[in-house]
């Protein structure tokens, strides 16, 4: 019998710039792309386990893991852990391809 995993909330693949934010180390950041914020912030409100955090599926440079975004400055950011950064060779400045999902 096989099991399906529901429809998602959000899912959505983009490119972009790896960036340090000043905070917590040893994480580098990705910014979600202005366009798909509305759409993820519907997904948040059933997704979201407090302070605006959402918990996604990831994929950087084809490297799968789990995090959550974390809300700033009006849209979102996906932390890229050192493992991940190691495994995908990326650093600050980086141009990655991501996806993310928002399961429900």
């Amino acid at each position: 019998m096989a099991v399906h995993e529901p429809e998602p909330l959000f899912d959505a693949a983009f490119a972009g710039t790896v960036i340090e934010w000043r905070g917590p180390a040893p994480f580098l950041f990705v910014p979600v792309p202005a366009a798909h914020v509305d759409e993820l912030r519907l997904a948040a409100r059933l997704a979201s386990y407090g302070w605006g955090v959402v918990p996604v599926k990831a994929e950087v440079e084809g490297v799968h893991f789990t995090t959550s975004l974390f809300p700033r400055g009006g849209g979102y950011l996906l932390p890229v852990k050192v493992a991940v950064q190691r495994a995908a060779g990326v650093e600050i400045g980086t141009l990655v391809t991501v996806r993310i999902t928002v399961q429900g």
